[in-house]
């Protein structure tokens, strides 16, 4: 059976046999079952390479941080993760660069904008406006903004795709990292899952090493 450590856009953890693309941590999560207890620990959400320094792990040790994967960078930063200062090192230097403040003020931002109280916080924005790479809800399915369409997102890469709406829509990325989104933000690891670009590649079986 496969592990409840995928996320999606909205911050949920599933089980899902597909991988993803990019790794993180939100603390510890899980208990001495690998059964998940609740669905964050520390403020501070990161986002990591999948592999660095030749680091290997036995996946939820008790007592140790929850190992997290993503579909990619966009589902990160979707569910309110931000680049690890640690194995991405340049990529955080650049991200403290473009939102203008350090570590803790960023973990206290990003915190308030993916929660209220306990539940997921959503947003509203015009759909026009959107930079690529953030996500949208529609019909309670999380679907990612790419050129002139919306492609709904699977734990295994994206589906059908329909126009970009005119209008207000609800915004799940927080608006922080729409900002840097916005900036025409390029980091080391896999941004977009390859199903994004390629509309014909099954999203049932890609990305799921």
């Amino acid at each position: 059976m496969p592990l409840q450590n995928r996320v999606t856009p909205l911050g949920e953890l599933v089980a899902d046999r597909a991988r993803g693309l990019v790794y993180g941590n939100r603390g510890c999560l899980h208990d001495d079952e690998q059964r998940i207890r609740r669905s964050w620990q520390v403020k501070r959400w990161i986002a990591c390479r999948l592999e660095f320094k030749g680091r290997t792990r036995e996946l939820m040790q008790p007592g140790r941080y929850t190992e997290l994967f993503f579909l990619d960078e966009a589902t990160a930063f979707a569910a309110g993760h931000r680049p690890c200062a640690e194995c991405r090192r340049p990529d955080y230097d650049r991200f403290v660069g473009v939102v203008g403040m350090r570590a803790d003020a960023i973990d206290e931002c990003l915190h308030a904008e993916r929660l209220d109280s306990s539940e997921r916080r959503l947003h509203r924005a015009s759909a026009a406006g959107l930079p690529n790479g953030a996500f949208v809800l529609d019909e309670g399915q999380p679907w990612l903004v790419l050129d002139s369409e919306l492609l709904r997102w699977t734990p295994a890469g994206y589906a059908e795709r329909q126009p970009r709406p005119d209008g207000e829509t609800t915004l799940i990325t927080p608006p922080t990292l729409v900002d840097v989104l916005r900036s025409g933000w390029q980091g080391d690891v896999d941004f977009l899952h390859p199903t994004a670009r390629q509309p014909n590649v099954d999203p049932g079986g890609a990305g799921s090493f």
